[in-house]
């Protein structure tokens, strides 16, 4: 099998193996699969006709983040002053159409969509968010880390009482 065939493979593996990790509410081995100056950023969305451009607000962001605050989001999980995810979320993350891009010797950028699944409590109703995401991954010595992620959602309302989930 040739370098560029396993390491799609291993890219997809690592996809998968975040979502579940996400999915099962394991933040802090999710924390591992990050590189320490990661970007981690959820663009505003706004309805705009073509000339004006794809509708992305760039100064704009319903998630701006950085490893630490990363870390202090899941810390705040783990407390009693997590209301807004007590009871946690069940989520199901499905991650489809991978594509790969080479950056260099260390990097790709890996575009794929998501399609992720939120209930809350015992209530019949349920979120469903789509959206593309733009990783960067990083070859290190452990395997593959999460080096940068763009989450641009399909949407311009998000149709959640809040946003206290992980793309």
């Amino acid at each position: 099998m040739s370098r560029t065939a396993v390491d799609a493979l291993e890219i997809l593996n690592f996809l998968h193996h975040e979502a579940h990790l996400l999915d099962a509410g394991k933040f802090n081995a999710w924390l591992e699969l990050l590189t320490d100056d990661i970007r981690y950023r959820v663009p505003v969305r706004v309805t705009r006709e073509r000339e004006h451009g794809p509708g992305i607000i760039d100064h704009m962001s319903h998630y701006e983040e950085d490893r630490y605050s990363l870390e202090m989001r899941i810390k705040r999980l783990e407390t009693e002053a997590a209301w807004a995810e007590d009871p946690p979320s069940r989520t199901r993350h499905f991650v489809t159409n991978v594509r790969v891009e080479p950056i260099d010797d260390r990097h790709v950028r890996v575009y794929s969509n998501l399609l992720l699944f939120r209930s809350r409590g015992d209530s019949p109703n349920f979120d469903l968010l789509s959206a593309e995401r733009v990783d960067v991954l990083r070859r290190t010595d452990g395997g593959w880390k999460l080096a940068a992620r763009e989450v641009v959602l399909d949407v311009s309302t998000v149709p959640t009482h809040n946003l206290a989930i992980l793309f």
